[in-house]
């Protein structure tokens, strides 16, 4: 079992997280997709860097990555007309 917290790699090299505190144990997915945006998939709390909560309106979401979304911090998959890349392994550096 994961420690409470913890991060580790799924299926795929998707992110997976369970939550300090909670009965339950929160747990999310954070999937990379090539060129594309963060797929968050399950229990899971966005804020603002304030931090005051934003509403996802659903329970899967798409976190954009290029920086160019209309409706940051969500994809409107504006990445593929401005050709972004970006990889999805995770051989990627961890960012500082």
């Amino acid at each position: 079992m994961t420690e409470p917290g913890a991060v580790s790699r799924g299926p795929g090299g998707s992110l997976n997280r369970r939550s300090r505190g909670t009965t339950g144990g929160m747990t999310s997915t954070i999937t990379p997709y090539e060129d594309g945006p963060l797929i968050v998939r399950g229990d899971f709390e966005l804020r603002t860097p304030d931090g005051t909560p934003i509403a996802p309106g659903r329970a899967t979401i798409a976190l954009c990555r290029c920086g160019k979304s209309a409706i940051t911090p969500f994809c409107d998959g504006t990445h593929k007309v401005i050709n972004f890349r970006a990889g999805a392994d995770h051989d990627t550096p961890k960012p500082r």
